[in-house]
């Protein structure tokens, strides 16, 4: 795959393959944070949000450091970390470089502060001895990659879809970021089977690598504690919008506006025209890691996947739905299950 690899979306500007370090931009970095469970759909609107002028994403940047930096997997535009123009420029102007960044560091970093069990601290402005230094020191690195970013694109907007619920709570209060969450929501049963398929990891060329599999059931407890955290950070003062997938993929256009205005995105008609009805254009991305449909670029048709409905065991079926009942109806599903066998 031959692409200009760092090219604004809607402009005919390259950036320099290793810019020289600069100061960072004015003001905090607005990143929009899409949150969420995986296979919700999050990808794909990632791609879609990132084709308005004015955005700029970089796919599950909690990633970043072990699959980028230390494993050098395939960025979304098909070239390994390292031989990414884009990715380059970001690690000299970030850190000089991405040879200075201690992933060994940043992984230690993640495990003190940027885990679930830690939401009780990530709430307030306590913790135990060193939590709040290692906090500021995890988060500075992330203000760093997002502000790379605004000086290199000129980008208003940042997204950063890497969903994990503890790191949303670790943005929210880091100094130099605003940060609004964007909930992505799936039907708890959609999102049971889909994580029951075995699929192929894409950026991993060394080897056969998978995503992993899990039970019905365990997805189900995930489904549900995890939405619930997303959220309360709405009634802490985040801005916060619920999103859910199946409204998302009846009606693209329309949901998209509405993310535009929650974002406070440029707006009008015309940066909408990427799509046509449930088509939708997709450009190439440089999103550090994320779903293998971060490749896929060109034209494509936007369709709920629905599959689950005939699929997903009717045990199985069962059993998530008694699960999530609670939770689901919270965030607007109906409790009882919806087609499929009975």
């Amino acid at each position: 795959m031959t692409v200009d690899p760092i090219a604004m979306p809607g402009t005919e500007a390259a950036l320099p393959a290793a810019p020289p370090v600069q100061a960072a931009p004015a003001g905090p970095a607005r990143v929009l944070y899409l949150g969420g469970i995986g296979r919700s759909g999050s990808t794909l609107l990632e791609r879609m949000i990132a084709q308005i002028p004015g955005t700029w994403s970089l796919g599950e940047v909690v990633h970043l450091w072990t699959r980028g930096i230390r494993d050098n997997e395939r960025c979304g535009c098909g070239e390994s970390f390292h031989a990414c123009a884009f990715w380059t420029g970001i690690g000299q102007t970030a850190f000089g470089g991405w040879g200075n960044v201690d992933v060994e560091r940043m992984e230690a970093l993640a495990a003190q502060v940027d885990e679930i069990k830690y939401t009780p601290y990530l709430l307030g402005r306590t913790g135990p001895r060193g939590f709040r230094s290692a906090l500021a020191e995890y988060a500075e690195a992330y203000r760093k990659v997002y502000d790379a970013t605004r000086a290199l694109t000129g980008a208003e907007v940042v997204i950063d879809s890497s969903k994990h619920t503890s790191l949303a709570y670790v943005l929210r209060q880091a100094p130099g970021i605003d940060v609004q969450l964007l909930h992505m929501v799936r039907d708890s049963r959609g999102v049971a089977y889909s994580w029951t398929k075995k699929v192929r990891r894409p950026e991993v060329t060394s080897s056969e690598s998978y995503m992993p599999v899990f039970s019905p059931a365990r997805i189900a407890v995930l489904w549900a504690g995890h939405n619930v955290l997303l959220e309360l950070p709405r009634v802490l003062g985040t801005p916060t919008k619920l999103l859910r997938y199946e409204e998302f993929a009846q009606d693209p256009k329309a949901m998209l506006a509405a993310v535009q205005e929650f974002a406070k995105l440029p707006s009008g008609g015309s940066t909408l025209d990427f799509l046509d009805g449930d088509q939708v254009d997709l450009g190439i991305n440089h999103t550090v890691a994320g779903n293998p449909m971060r490749f896929t670029s060109g034209r494509i048709a936007v369709t709920c996947d629905e599959e689950w409905r005939t699929a997903l065991p009717r045990k199985d079926r069962r059993t998530v739905t008694a699960l999530t009942a609670p939770v689901a109806a919270l965030l607007g599903y109906p409790r009882a299950p919806i087609g499929g066998r009975r």
